[in-house]
């Protein structure tokens, strides 16, 4: 640890200091040249990661979260801006002087050494003494569930192996935070799933700040603490999973994580604190958060699973629309029903395979969507 480290940590430590972030980035901006005009990758981007937070950033291919997580790492240096890793300023140091480590989603491994030797690489390159390699090694390998193949090489081990490995690697160093570009994109599906419950296991258990990225919407809201979702170099929402799923601030941020019904319309009237909004001749939503007025144009995002599909017209004070199913699809857990409505709006309707449930709808058929109207959240037109 640098002198400039300990002094962080001492004023973090200081009786009644606040504490220091784990990483601050302030108004970053990265620009590239291309073809003769400037191109912004990265567009103003502020946030601060907490000590011990488990942090994502979230967004499809070619929003700027790699380009932000980079430059965190050093990699790439920032057009404007500042970044801060607890508390002191490293936008112009260098990656081998910031007190970070970064997993990348091919491992680099080393093929021609065993898991033990590539675990021990950093420590070695240190000249930290043999008896300290030896036993931070022995218990990075049974964090990651890895004792007894130390004498195993990359290319005997499987994916899921492999990425421990990198880890393991990194983590062995004892970097104040983890950077790790998409990990676990390599791996198949059911692998990765149970990475993603080993990887947050890993990270509670060692304690350092993980920043994640990832464009895999599950994985975000599988592990994170809380998650900056971006998009065009912005972020435009960043909050906790249960947030940004029940509750998106944007039209993006409701389709991009997970699946999301966009109901757009003029409100009607506002009546016992909820905006009703009229559809068609006889449906109605109603969005129970927020102050909004009559005559004001909004949209409201509901999830899928939120709804009840039913050909029965349902009671007063639920959000009602009537529609005609498109398009019944069985996905083992639940039934995903496609229903159009007359203003050719399609909502999406996810119904859970319960053991005593039989199929509500058929293509074809006439039926009434329905839900709470704390499930309507309006988001601005």
């Amino acid at each position: 640890m640098t002198e400039t480290q300990e002094g962080a940590g001492a004023a973090a430590d200081a009786p009644g200091a606040p504490p220091v972030p784990a990483i601050e980035l302030d108004g970053v901006v990265k620009e590239y040249l291309a073809h003769g005009e400037v191109v912004q990758a990265v567009k103003g981007v502020t946030l601060t990661i907490a000590e011990g937070e488990f942090f994502s950033l979230l967004g499809p291919s070619g929003c700027g979260k790699t380009t932000t997580m980079r430059m965190v790492a050093g990699f790439e240096e920032p057009t404007r801006g500042t970044v801060r890793l607890h508390g002191r300023d490293v936008t112009d140091v260098p990656p081998d002087r910031r007190d970070v480590n970064m997993v990348f989603q091919s491992y680099a491994l080393f093929p021609h050494m065993n898991v033990w030797e590539n675990v021990a690489f950093g420590l070695k390159r240190r000249k930290v003494p043999s008896g300290e390699i030896a036993r931070r090694v022995g218990e990075m390998l049974e964090i990651v569930a890895l004792t007894g193949r130390e004498k195993r090489r990359p290319r005997e081990m499987s994916g899921g192996q492999q990425q421990r490995v990198a880890l393991a690697r990194a983590l062995v160093n004892r970097p104040r935070a983890l950077l790790l570009d998409e990990p676990l994109g390599a791996l198949d599906l059911k692998l990765r799933q149970a990475m993603q419950i080993e990887l947050k296991r890993i990270q509670r258990e060692v304690g350092i700040t993980f920043v994640y990225v990832t464009h895999d919407q599950s994985e975000a809201l599988t592990m994170s603490d809380r998650i900056a979702v971006m998009n065009d170099g912005r972020i435009e929402q960043l909050a906790g999973p249960r947030e940004i799923y029940e509750r998106p601030a944007t039209a993006f941020v409701a389709g991009f994580i997970g699946t999301s019904n966009l109901l757009r319309g003029t409100v009607d009237r506002v009546e016992s604190g909820c905006a009703v909004l009229r559809v068609g001749a006889e449906g109605r939503v109603l969005a129970a958060e927020g102050a909004h007025r009559a005559g004001e144009a909004i949209a409201v995002t509901v999830r899928p699973e939120k709804i009840t599909i039913s050909t029965e017209e349902p009671a007063g004070g639920l959000s009602a629309v009537r529609g005609t199913v498109s398009e019944v699809v069985y996905l083992g857990l639940y039934n995903s029903y496609a229903v159009s409505l007359a203003d050719g709006a399609e909502v999406t309707v996810f119904q859970q395979n319960a053991l005593d449930s039989t199929s509500t709808a058929e293509r074809g058929d006439a039926v009434w969507l329905s839900w709470q109207p704390q499930h309507s959240y309006a988001i601005g037109s």
